[in-house]
């Protein structure tokens, strides 16, 4: 495209509308900007369970039926994270919106009657746009309710609305490695979470599980993840992180309150992995797409607990590498005969979807989903997962 393209120029009034732009007025500013060039478009964004693409109102027109991921062609556009092209009628092009790489939902593009879908030019113009739609998502969704209401089957309770509050986004990725996660229930989930950050190319990561349920234990997984974060970014070493922790929920409750985690260093240029497990199940190391071994080293005490007799465990990744973390909500969910799902029915999952080629977050949201199912969609605990995949493919994968 040249500079004076008009998707260039439509791309250029869209920012110059965002900087005022409030939350409910971002679906009629999509419509606004590409109406010059004789296109509508409709946004939708993936629900919080990650089963349907909701779309925003805003645009004038009649709101559409929310689109099933799994059933759709809509659907395959998300969980492939490419442009797609529906003939219609009317003709329509399916274009994934992320924020950096993490997916949140889709822009559906009605070009003029006589376009060609197959045209670079026109679905370089769609990315043009779905990008700032994916990053105006993100940093406008604070300022107003309507991202959330959109997203949202039903209303969550206090305890979830604390906590995704305070998560990273669901997905990131630098060239050298992709991190991805997802929790379950959304609307209602207890004390779990998950915590990374990625400085000098190393990535720093956690998965926690508070004691309890409900908004006790998010308190307890609040306070775990703020000292967590503050002993991280004071330079803290792994077993600083821990101890941290240890006083930080030690000084706010006389309960014997702790939070079971796995805390993780990842040098993503040699490939050393450092980790402490205070009383959580171990990561499962997958290497050319089999499982290979759960990391048992590095055991301590339950954080709150205090503990110093903690040894760092370490191991060394091969390029290609996948690490998978789980709560013990995944792997002890019950099916109504009270069978456990397992560790080797996770793995087995795991394995099947990391062998179709699927992008990291699609593996999680359909290990996850696996989860529910094996429940008969009621579940019973906090079940989280968390992956990372050390490879450059593994971040190519996640961008449209």
């Amino acid at each position: 495209m040249t500079a004076t393209d008009p998707w260039r120029r439509a791309l250029a009034d869209f920012v110059s509308r965002s900087h005022r732009l409030p939350a409910d007025g971002l679906a009629s500013t999509v419509d606004a900007v590409l109406r010059p060039l004789g296109v509508a478009a409709t946004v939708y964004l993936v629900d919080a369970e990650q089963r349907g693409l909701r779309p925003l109102p805003g645009t004038g027109r009649p709101t559409p039926e929310v689109l099933p991921i799994d059933t759709s062609l809509a659907g395959r556009s998300f969980t492939q994270v490419e442009v797609h092209a529906g003939q219609g009628p009317p003709p329509r092009l399916w274009v994934p919106i992320v924020n950096g790489t993490d997916r949140l939902g889709l822009l559906e593009v009605f070009p003029p009657d006589d376009a060609d879908l197959a045209d670079e030019a026109l679905r370089d113009g769609c990315r043009l746009i779905s990008g700032l739609v994916g990053h105006l998502v993100t940093s406008k969704r604070d300022y107003g309710d309507v991202l959330h209401r959109t997203r949202r089957s039903r209303p969550m309770e206090v305890s979830a609305e604390l906590l995704w509050h305070l998560l990273p986004p669901l997905t990131f990725a630098t060239p050298e490695v992709a991190v991805s996660a997802l929790l379950e229930p959304c609307y209602e989930v207890g004390g779990d979470a998950f915590d990374y950050a990625v400085d000098g190319g190393v990535l720093t990561l956690a998965i926690l599980d508070g004691v309890g349920h409900g908004l006790p234990a998010v308190l307890t997984t609040s306070v775990a993840l703020a000292a967590l974060r503050a002993a991280r970014r004071a330079g803290s070493d792994l077993p600083g992180l821990a101890r941290a922790v240890d006083a930080a929920i030690v000084a706010a409750w006389q309960d014997a309150r702790f939070v079971t985690a796995v805390l993780a260093e990842f040098d993503t240029g040699s490939g050393l992995l450092r980790y402490v497990n205070a009383g959580h199940p171990p990561p499962v190391l997958l290497r050319r797409g089999r499982a290979v071994r759960e990391l048992t080293g590095g055991r301590r005490l339950p954080l709150g607990l205090p503990d110093d007799s903690v040894v760092v465990g370490r191991t060394r990744l091969e390029s290609g590498d996948r690490l998978l973390l789980h709560t013990d909500g995944v792997t002890e969910a019950r099916d109504p005969a009270g069978e456990m799902f397992g560790l080797s029915r996770l793995a087995d999952l795991a394995e099947r979807h990391i062998g179709s080629g699927l992008p990291a977050p699609e593996t999680l949201r359909r290990l996850s989903h696996a989860v529910t199912e094996h429940q008969g969609g009621v579940h019973r605990d906090d079940a989280t997962l968390l992956l990372v995949e050390w490879s450059a493919t593994a971040s190519a994968n996640l961008e449209p």
